[in-house]
């Protein structure tokens, strides 16, 4: 596969149990990390898989909003929170003071493409139901009703819409398939399903 070199990842967990990322764990690799490199895909961080963290990873969200860092892809895992009364304050980022959903409007503008990882960032997932006091959403959608976070008509610098990988949790290779492809040049819009999912 013929990749762009270093197509940059930052993944960001929001309302969620992290089952998407324990399932990326189970990917049929031995090395996680060198199927990335061998992709072309450098991981700017992960809040499970990455070392740095506290103000290293925060000065790495600054680089990216003032362009000092280039962002390929953003990959949120878990719904988003808008709650309480739409403030975000049910999920604020350590550190910085300010709501999860803050930074996801923020950067999903400097990325190139976005990416729901898993049923709740695409959906809102079970974090959605019944009452849903947390307010939670999905990136681009509220159930199956366009919407949430980023609002429908939000377009990533690629033009695409958010990239929905759908499941419970996700399929590692879903996730793995969906970002070499990304990586490669290889994915437009005519891979996606009118839910934004990758037909593939």
């Amino acid at each position: 596969m013929n990749t762009r070199p270093g197509f940059t990842v930052l993944w960001l967990q929001s309302g969620g149990c992290g089952g998407c990322s324990m399932s990326l764990l189970c990917a049929q690799t031995p090395d996680f990390h060198a199927q990335l490199r061998d992709a072309g895909i450098d991981l700017l961080w992960h809040p499970s898989l990455s070392l740095q963290s506290g103000h290293e990873v925060i000065d790495l969200l600054h680089r990216i909003l003032d362009g000092r860092q280039r962002l390929d892809a953003l990959c949120v895992e878990g719904s988003l929170l808008r709650g309480p009364g739409g403030t975000g304050r049910f999920h604020v980022l350590a550190g910085t003071g300010l709501p999860m959903i803050d930074w996801v409007r923020r950067l999903a503008q400097q990325a190139r493409h976005v990416v729901a990882v898993g049923s709740c960032a695409a959906w809102g997932g079970i974090t959605a139901g019944g009452d849903n006091p947390t307010e939670a959403c999905g990136l681009q959608y509220e159930d199956e009703h366009p919407g949430g976070l980023l609002g429908a008509a939000f377009r990533s610098a690629s033009g695409l819409p958010a990239i929905n990988i759908a499941g419970c949790p996700t399929h590692p290779q879903w996730v793995l398939d969906s970002l070499m492809a990304l990586a490669a040049g290889e994915f437009g819009a005519e891979q996606l399903d009118a839910l934004g999912r990758p037909r593939f």
